[in-house]
């Protein structure tokens, strides 16, 4: 990858539907070479997809939540990740190291809904100990994957 794809990729991250004719003004390209570019990153792997972001706000899950989970015993992950993936109200789950064992962001309308989310979380087997961090404002949030300055 060189500066210039660098720069295909900073301009579809800005707006994943942004024309090769105006990306190819932006970053001095015919619309057939930033085709072509970002035809190559797609079979490389490096663009994975495009997708929509949501306001979670507008879409009425405006309160924000991360859980921290400790599990009793290692045997209890799959089954665990498995109900974290039926759960609708889980936005993601990663798996930590430190004191806890995984890390839930959790988006919801009320607190009343998180209070219920957080039961299901507490009912899963081999769930043995919850911290849950209630987001109060969000100072900064960029588009998952890799940060611009890496691009």
């Amino acid at each position: 990858m060189d500066e210039t794809d660098k720069s295909i990729l900073r301009c579809l991250r800005e707006n994943a539907r942004m024309s090769a004719s105006s990306i190819g003004t932006r970053v001095s390209l015919s619309v057939s070479a930033v085709i072509e570019r970002i035809k190559k990153m797609e079979n490389n792997g490096i663009i994975r997809q495009y997708t929509t972001l949501l306001d979670p706000a507008c879409m009425g899950r405006d309160i924000c939540a991360y859980i921290s989970v400790s599990l009793e015993h290692p045997k209890h992950n799959e089954g665990f990740a498995e109900s974290v993936r039926r759960n609708t109200h889980i936005d993601e789950c990663h798996y930590v190291t430190g004191d806890f064992d995984f890390l839930i962001k959790v988006a919801t309308d009320s607190t009343r809904s998180l209070e219920s989310v957080l039961g299901e979380i507490k009912s899963i087997k081999g769930v043995s100990l919850t911290r849950t961090l209630v987001v109060l404002s969000t100072i900064k949030q960029d588009v998952p994957g890799i940060p611009d300055a890496a691009i």
